[in-house]
């Protein structure tokens, strides 16, 4: 072996390649609109090419590290598998095919970070991605909205600012603002209470996503902040209940949620009123209906995959159409997967986060470091904005989607048995 080649994976193989290689995943994921409105598509997809080609490349160096029972859920390769198979039924099947490489793209590139980070590396790292984009975001707005006082019109940034919002940032749109807000709020808490960062650099950061979540006006925002909080202090709850009466904490929470749920739906019409978020939820409840027509005449395998909507599409060009709208997505994740995938699609969504969530619940309720609360909180983010958003579908909500199941099943599977029966380790959850 050459020299050359044995610097070459030393390199590759080495804790600098690995953090380096985790930041610009997450720099070009959470960044993907900026960068696309800075280049073009046709960049941004060269850079997501190269960073799947090397973290292939890293992966292999690295392979006597990695278990190949625990590489990936099963949940989710039998929903990329899916979403593959889609092309066989699909209107267009080239784009179904570019639509399908999109979430193997971003999927892979989760699963690498997953593998070369562990919990708290890829807290840190995601923490310092947004910090940068929020405060890039935040200067930006500056600029436009009291400086220059003009959009920023290639970033979408409408420049407002001054008048108290909505902003959108760098993400293009206000609502993917509120989004990554939250995220970065749980991010920087986690922070914050794993001493990963010092007190002068935690609490600005988390002053500067709660501002940013603030204006962007985001009806979604108020929803999240509010389950989240909800959610963090059950958490906290259980992991504070002495071992023996965990499980009966637990159940009465669950039956808690699950009753929060049916007086929620039960109320929905005054909690829209009170949130002003009415034209919002009557645009989505058209959008959602003229769906379910479509969905009636596919119901099992759905008309393809794609993604994101693409232009000239049979039936989301139908479905605008027909409400002289452009929606470019269902505006909800759970919408957009029956409409593509099927009933069948739908399921193996639901049981790709309802496992992830359970598992990473059970972790961090057992687990004495609070960083551990980190992916149920995000699952959590993720399932709720998904009733008003299909984020969760593509780009940095997919990443962190895949990214928190692969979390959970490397901490609590049925791999991990057969693991143990191979190396004769009995996998054990310390408890508090």
């Amino acid at each position: 072996m050459t020299p050359a080649r044995v610097g070459l994976i030393r390199l590759l193989g080495s804790v600098e390649m690995a953090r380096a290689y985790t930041l610009a995943t997450l720099g070009a994921t959470f960044g993907s609109f900026a960068i696309e409105r800075m280049t073009s598509p046709s960049t941004f997809a060269t850079i997501i090419l190269l960073l799947c080609a090397l973290g292939a490349a890293i992966l292999f160096v690295r392979r006597e590290e990695i278990s190949l029972l625990r590489f990936a859920p099963f949940s989710l390769l039998a929903f990329l598998a899916l979403t593959l198979i889609s092309m066989l039924w699909s209107t267009d099947r080239a784009d179904t095919f570019f639509g399908w490489l999109w979430t193997f793209g971003f999927a892979f590139l989760a699963i690498t970070v997953g593998h070369l980070r562990d919990t708290l590396q890829t807290v840190r790292a995601i923490g310092d991605t947004l910090r940068v984009l929020l405060v890039t975001s935040l200067l930006l707005e500056i600029l436009s909205g009291i400086l220059i006082d003009l959009p920023i019109v290639f970033l979408s940034i409408e420049g407002n600012l001054a008048a108290g919002g909505p902003i959108q940032g760098i993400f293009g749109t206000r609502n993917m603002l509120g989004f990554i807000a939250v995220i970065a709020l749980i991010t920087f808490v986690i922070e914050w209470r794993t001493q990963s960062v010092v007190a002068p650099v935690a609490i600005p950061s988390i002053a500067l996503a709660g501002f940013l979540a603030l204006l962007s006006a985001s009806p979604t925002v108020l929803v999240l902040a509010v389950i989240v909080g909800v959610v963090t202090a059950a958490l906290t709850l259980v992991r504070h209940t002495p071992a023996s009466r965990r499980n009966i904490v637990q159940w009465v929470l669950g039956a808690a949620a699950t009753a929060s749920v049916i007086v929620a739906f039960a109320l929905r019409h005054p909690i829209i009123a009170w949130m002003g978020a009415g034209s919002d939820f009557s645009t989505r409840a058209d959008l959602w209906n003229q769906i379910l027509d479509f969905v009636a005449i596919r119901p099992f395998q759905g008309w393809g995959w794609f993604g994101s909507w693409q232009r000239g599409e049979y039936p989301f060009t139908y479905i605008n159409f027909l409400l002289d709208d452009h929606h470019q997505t269902a505006l909800n994740s759970f919408f957009d997967v029956l409409l593509q995938l099927g009933i069948a699609g739908l399921l193996l969504f639901l049981i790709l986060g309802a496992v992830a969530l359970i598992r990473s619940w059970l972790v961090a309720s057992v687990r004495r470091s609070v960083v551990y609360a980190w992916t149920p909180l995000v699952l959590v983010t993720l399932a709720v904005d998904s009733m008003f958003e299909s984020f969760t579908i593509v780009g940095a909500g997919w990443f962190l989607l895949v990214l928190c199941a692969l979390r959970a099943g490397q901490s609590r599977s049925w791999r991990e048995n057969i693991d143990a029966a191979n190396t004769g380790v009995i996998p054990t959850l310390p408890s508090q």
